[in-house]
């Protein structure tokens, strides 16, 4: 069965089977992915904003908003 054949089916549902459905499939769509997620190489927080140099001092934040 195609996945037109299945929104066609689909659209022919009740309001109320419509969300049965959402509610049946949603678990399997959202482990699918955890999963790949899970395996996505992540950037260190602590990396992340490395490009942007040494973060202001508190004197230097105060000068600029206090003055």
């Amino acid at each position: 069965m195609s996945l037109q054949e299945v929104i066609k089916l689909a659209k022919q549902l009740s309001t109320v089977d419509k969300v049965r459905l959402i509610q049946e499939v949603a678990p399997d769509i959202e482990r699918e992915l955890t999963d790949k997620l899970s395996n996505f190489p992540r950037q260190s927080l602590w990396g992340l904003c490395a490009d942007l140099g040494n973060a202001p001092s508190t004197e230097e934040i105060d000068a600029a908003c206090c003055s």
